[in-house]
């Protein structure tokens, strides 16, 4: 009857209350995209212009790329920024990315909390000023909350209590990179692969070579490899041999090294 609660649920007959109704879970929010895709672990050992080249040539071949921003500073060191020119390009990209070991480690990728300056300037470039003058006054507030800043300013501060005759800590040296970092031309950017090419065909075809010492692919995106070599004048070797070369008797695949554009 319309208005009447119903009867309790018997149980050894006993009274049992009725189940309180439940809550739906709240939906979960959606995550974040953006254009630009922050990427750490990136290998600290490599040159910052070797590594934004790679970077770029990576990316390039998921649609236009209007920046890829790295610097060498303790702060910003193994870490890059990489802008599309639309989000759909950048979801894709990290999708298919995300984990690839370049230069040896893995790739952890996330998309940027804010769109960067070349993004602005591509797609709002009514808005561009404003972006920047927000972003300089935020650079601004958070000068002196950097935690590294910090640690040189207690440092600094701790020297001048002290006084100028305090046993100061040893310097660190001045360690020389390793010459196998420095080259630009040792790790081989292959394009236009045929998409049944499989890792041991590459290595069959590149070891004729000598010194190689890797052949990387990415699972998702067959048509793209790195081929890396001891030096670069291995690499340079069989990037002339190899370039234009019919893998599969009909398409040419694409070979350079990874600091050309």
């Amino acid at each position: 009857m319309e208005g009447v609660s119903p009867p309790p649920m018997q149980q050894d007959g006993l009274a049992v209350p009725a189940p309180a109704p439940t809550t739906p879970a709240p939906p979960e929010e959606p995550e974040y995209v953006s254009e630009t895709l922050y990427i750490q672990n990136l290998n600290e050992k490599v040159r910052v212009e070797v590594l934004k080249t790679s970077l770029r040539n990576l990316f390039k071949s998921y649609g236009e790329v209007l920046d890829v921003v790295a610097h060498g500073n303790l702060r910003m060191r193994g870490q890059a920024f990489v802008s599309f020119a639309s989000v759909d390009v950048a979801k894709k990209a990290m999708k298919e990315v995300k984990g690839f070991p370049l230069y040896s480690k893995p790739m952890q990728i996330s998309f940027a909390k804010t769109r960067s300056d070349a993004v602005m300037k591509k797609l709002d470039p009514e808005g561009y000023e404003a972006h920047k003058q927000r972003r300089d006054e935020h650079k601004k507030a958070t000068r002196y909350t950097n935690p590294l800043k910090q640690k040189f300013k207690a440092k600094r501060m701790a020297s001048e209590i002290d006084g100028p005759n305090a046993a100061s800590a040893p310097k660190r040296p001045n360690v020389q990179m390793p010459d196998e970092y420095l080259p630009p031309n040792k790790i081989l950017f292959l394009q236009n692969l045929p998409e049944s090419v499989t890792k041991d065909q590459l290595t069959n075809l590149f070891s004729q070579y000598p010194n190689l010492y890797e052949v990387r692919l990415i699972p998702t995106k067959k048509d793209i490899a790195f081929v890396e070599y001891v030096d670069e004048g291995s690499a340079t070797v069989a990037k002339e041999a190899l370039h234009n070369y019919k893998l599969d008797g009909e398409n040419k695949i694409k070979v350079r090294d990874t600091l050309r554009p």
